[in-house]
């Protein structure tokens, strides 16, 4: 953040602020995480604080302190949007394009409240008044941390706080092994650490709490996997009958994409995951080392992220999505084999 940054953060948090904060559609492990974590730490400094997710989000994270004040949009939109409408400061978390908040975008669009932007997501929008963006940032959850700390307020981070950082952290980071994770990183998980994050019992709620079914449906999707050797290249398919099989909840194909990756040679994994309430297939990429999947995603998949990690939605079926994907992979070629 800059020192104007900085000055203007102060000027708007002066005195208590009707605020929402909004994380993207979809949220994960790190917009959940830093979501909760900005509302504790709002409310303890006598803010009114409004915390409206898009959409629902996977069980696993329910866990985490505060998680049941949670609005979810799709479920109470006319309530939403009057909190909206009154609010005198909008944080949008862990997404930087007001279209990522799905449904929600057109009223965050109508909204007259400034808005405060913090993402680690590359070529963020100009929607903000403050804009905190940084790509080289594993997590919004540890950018959460250096907010707080940059208005210096680092002391004021509790244990809950600290427990919803670290867990987006840690799942932002693939449990500190993705490349976007450095020493920084490591020197704020152990002050988390210090003020009160429990690491192995994050752990637990978050790893260790998988469903019969959920194992099934992981079975399912490691028998549909492909290598493309020449191309080193993984890619997974599930279809709507074999999520409903499974009794798919939301959530369930977490990290299936990394098995992919996991395969000696493979510097590329996708899944493609048929919706058929949506009529698209969702897709989400992974790579190693330089070869870009945020490039990738933005080209051909009206999506994006990051360099090594990203996600994106296709309109054909999933057997089309699929051939297509195949087809593109040659135009690659010397960047897989780097």
């Amino acid at each position: 953040m800059t020192n104007k940054d900085i000055s203007r953060v102060k000027e708007l948090l002066a005195s208590p602020q009707k605020i929402v904060i909004v994380p993207h559609k979809g949220p994960d492990g790190d917009a959940i995480g830093a979501t909760l974590a900005l509302k504790l730490f709002l409310e303890a400094q006598g803010h009114f604080v409004k915390l409206i997710a898009p959409n629902e989000y996977p069980d696993f994270l329910k866990w985490m302190p505060n998680s049941e004040d949670v609005l979810i949009y799709e479920k109470t939109q006319e309530k939403c949007n009057g909190h909206i409408e009154e609010a005198q400061l909008i944080f949008t978390l862990d997404f930087n394009q007001l279209s990522r908040a799905g449904e929600m975008a057109a009223s965050l669009e109508k909204a007259s409240a400034p808005f405060i932007m913090i993402d680690h997501h590359q070529q963020p929008g100009t929607y903000a008044e403050v804009t905190y963006s940084d790509v080289t940032m594993c997590s919004t959850c540890q950018m959460v941390y250096h907010f707080i700390e940059n208005i210096g307020l680092a002391e004021k981070i509790t244990p809950q706080i600290a427990t919803c950082l670290y867990a987006g952290i840690m799942t932002d980071t693939g449990s500190f092994r993705y490349r976007s994770t450095t020493s920084l990183t490591h020197r704020v998980v152990a002050d988390l650490i210090e003020k009160g994050a429990d690491n192995t019992s994050i752990h637990e709620n978050i790893y260790d709490t998988s469903s019969y079914s959920q194992l099934q449906l992981l079975g399912c999707a490691l028998q549909n996997l492909k290598v493309v050797e020449d191309l080193r290249t993984a890619y997974i398919t599930l279809s709507q009958e074999e999520l409903d099989r499974h009794n798919f909840r939301k959530g369930d194909t977490e990290g299936f994409v990394n098995y992919g990756l996991s395969l000696s040679g493979i510097v590329f994994a996708a899944i493609f995951i048929e919706n058929k309430a949506e009529n698209i297939v969702k897709i989400s990429f992974r790579s190693k080392g330089t070869f870009s999947v945020n490039d990738l995603a933005r080209k051909y998949y009206h999506g994006g992220g990051h360099i090594n990690a990203a996600g994106g939605k296709s309109d054909l079926s999933l057997e089309e999505t699929v051939e297509k994907f195949i087809s593109i992979l040659p135009g690659y070629k010397t960047s897989l084999s780097l």
